[in-house]
């Protein structure tokens, strides 16, 4: 009986920590976004505005294994943008993955622009709307940013956690793309950045 007791305490006790880890890693993330839009020269955030930025708890249930398929020789277009201009990007590949019992599909993409830049070559890119639009989320979708090094063996974590908002839900004056019709989610994502509260 006490082998038992203190079997179950063990794992009790690793459940506990492992939950705490991705929190305080999800904690790690939304600093260094912050301290990210700070550093931002346009300033789509004042430093008065911090604190009416919002995000839902982390939630690990919202992270997820996404198999990846790759769009070979696909042909670049543009994507509208909230101030009318269009930028162009290219499908780099499809996930498909599974989130509170359904079956869902993402598109990913690359900026035509930045895979000349070697910097930002391996950048990825998912733009995407879901139910919460208009309720608790920026009305013009979200975005979550990947890179080619994070496949492995035709699979990638896929962790809305880390989604955000375009610049265009702080302020005017910015070219955000807006999500392709392909990648409306038709369930909630309550997982990442909200609304701007200000």
């Amino acid at each position: 009986m006490r082998l038992l007791v203190c079997i179950l305490s063990i794992l009790l006790f690793t459940i506990h920590v492992n939950a705490q880890t991705y929190a305080d890693s999800i904690a790690l993330f939304r600093k260094k976004y912050v301290e990210e839009l700070m550093a931002e020269k346009r300033q789509p955030v004042k430093p008065s505005q911090i604190k009416y930025l919002d995000f839902y708890p982390a939630d690990r249930s919202y992270c997820v294994w996404a198999a990846f398929t790759e769009t070979p020789g696909s042909v670049p277009f543009l994507v509208q943008t909230h101030s009318g201009k269009q930028k162009p990007f290219r499908e780099y590949g499809v996930l498909n993955f599974g989130l509170k019992g359904e079956h869902l599909t993402l598109h990913i993409y690359q900026s035509v622009d930045l895979i000349k830049d070697a910097e930002h070559k391996d950048d990825l890119f998912i733009m995407y709307n879901d139910m919460t639009n208009y309720e608790t989320t920026f009305a013009g979708g979200r975005y979550i940013d990947l890179s080619i090094k994070d496949i492995r063996d035709g699979m990638i974590v896929l962790d809305f956690n880390k989604s955000y908002n375009p610049y265009c839900a702080y302020t005017d004056g910015f070219s955000c793309p807006i999500p392709p019709r392909e990648n409306n989610l038709h369930v909630e994502i309550k997982a990442g950045e909200k609304m701007f509260q200000h």
